[in-house]
């Protein structure tokens, strides 16, 4: 599809604009007229045209000062003019170039010459237009704070923005060639996550754009966790066999929701009990038809002051909270044998009846990279799921850890609750994802809190799986987690 060029044609007299429009009448030009010079510069500003046709004997402002403000203007001053004069002596074009003029066409026209003249100039200056436009965003993209990058369809790479080839780690010379596929580059600093959305990549990749791919690099001893998010955009427009891969830093934007799910998870756990027992300790002695004893009200009074004691302590503790800048979840690694007093606590603060853990003998030198604040936080999500979900909300849960070599440990937890669907499954660790096919609002869902289970885990170098149980019914939640070797 052509796309049609405007012409501007100034001229005082009418005929002469007909003229011109007969002779100039195709579907690939946009004809457009002034009468005068002020006319003439009020419509270029308005239209940019490709081209202006400007006559110079016109009354008032002749065609020479259309001319000299047109260049004098920054937005106009590419425009291409041709001069239409019916002058044919040497001071009247020197006066015209000196204005500004690109070429003249001098009265009566020659068609073919005419015609001539405004193809070649209309589409050199298309073309010009173009090149413009592409060292316009070509300028933009190696600017971009975020990464850019052209794979074919074997996903290798053809090209990579100055930002794109500092996350990849790439050579800063734009001249020099990439060879390799997008994904093998970017592993060798990267974990792809999740995994099962990265499997067939880069074809099968959700088309709707409903599951976040994500590149990151594990936090360090010397280096916090960073996160890259993945769009990639199957054939960009106008480049056969090409695909656009957006590349954007999300690292804040992680962990800015997992410290509100932090600060969520303080508040509701933490502040409940003291709040239930004050509350009650208080009603049961406003009762006006059961008078308490003396011994009573003393009782519930101690019961209600040490509850708010203890909700003060609570509040001071997320005050103090919340004036750390970034929660690290490395500082204080959480020893492996402390694991099953945390669950122990969990069970009984949650009420499952039914828990068994297995414990892992003969490693008490051994730890998690994660606080046991973080490993709190994320066993108490899989089990509060656990309990939630249940169709009675009194799981059956099972909790064992195998360490699979000297780095690296096993951690499953399965319950008997509901058997999802394999779009639940795939889905289970986006942010915001509910779980449940009809939302009511009474549950939070599976998806906030698994989102901040796998950021965590992620992190610091780990992998999620949760998959049906076998048999069923239920599911199993299996987190890989690096192992730390204890200094004395």
């Amino acid at each position: 599809m052509s796309i049609l060029a405007t012409i501007l044609i100034v001229d005082d007299t009418l005929s002469a604009r007909i003229s011109l429009e007969q002779l100039l009448l195709s579907p690939d030009y946009r004809l457009v007229f002034a009468c005068d010079g002020p006319e003439a510069l009020s419509k270029a500003a308005e239209l940019m045209p490709d081209l202006i046709l400007l006559d110079v004997m016109m009354p008032g402002m002749d065609g020479f000062e259309v001319c000299r403000r047109l260049r004098a203007d920054p937005h106009l001053a590419e425009v291409p003019v041709v001069m239409v004069t019916a002058l044919d002596d040497q001071d009247s074009r020197l006066q015209g170039l000196q204005a500004g003029a690109d070429d003249f066409i001098s009265k009566p026209f020659n068609r073919p010459e005419l015609w001539a003249r405004v193809r070649t100039i209309t589409r050199l200056n298309r073309y010009r237009w173009l090149l413009d436009e592409r060292a316009r965003f070509e300028w933009a993209i190696e600017q971009a704070h975020d990464g850019y990058l052209l794979v074919n369809n074997q996903d290798e790479l053809r090209y990579a923005n100055p930002q794109a080839r500092l996350y990849l780690g790439l050579p800063e010379d734009m001249s020099e060639p990439i060879s390799g596929t997008f994904r093998a580059l970017a592993q060798k600093q990267y974990r792809c996550e999740p995994a099962e959305a990265w499997a067939h990549w880069p074809h099968q990749v959700d088309p709707a754009g409903t599951t976040s791919l994500y590149l990151i690099r594990p936090e360090t001893k010397t280096a916090h966790a960073f996160w890259l998010q993945v769009t990639l955009f199957d054939r960009s427009a106008g480049l056969e066999n090409r695909r656009l891969i957006h590349l954007q830093d999300v690292t804040f934007q992680v962990n800015m929701r997992r410290d509100i799910h932090n600060f969520h998870d303080a508040v509701s756990h933490k502040l409940r009990t003291p709040l239930t027992h004050i509350t009650t300790g208080l009603e049961l002695m406003s009762e006006e038809e059961k008078p308490l004893s003396s011994t009573e009200t003393i009782y519930l009074s101690k019961t209600a002051l040490k509850a708010a004691s203890r909700l003060k302590e609570e509040i001071e503790d997320i005050l103090r909270y919340l004036n750390i800048s970034r929660l690290n979840y490395s500082q204080t690694p959480c020893p492996l044998a402390e694991i099953p007093q945390l669950v122990t606590e969990l069970s009984q603060q949650l009420g499952l009846a039914s828990l068994t853990i297995s414990q892992v003998e003969g490693e008490a030198d051994i730890s998690l990279p994660l606080s046991c604040q973080a490993v709190e936080s994320i066993l108490r999500e899989i089990l509060e799921n656990a309990c939630k979900f249940h169709p009675q909300q009194s799981p059956a849960v099972d909790i064992t850890m195998t360490c699979l070599d000297q780095h690296s440990l096993k951690l499953k937890i399965a319950d008997d609750g509901l058997t999802l669907s394999p779009e639940q499954l795939l889905r289970v660790w986006l942010p915001y994802y509910q779980g449940e096919k009809y939302f009511t609002g009474e549950a939070t869902g599976i998806g906030l809190g698994l989102s901040m289970v796998a950021s965590m885990v992620w992190s610091v170098g780990g992998s999620c799986r949760l998959y049906n149980r076998d048999p069923g019914p239920g599911v199993v939640v299996a987190l890989t987690l690096p192992l730390n070797k204890t200094t004395s």
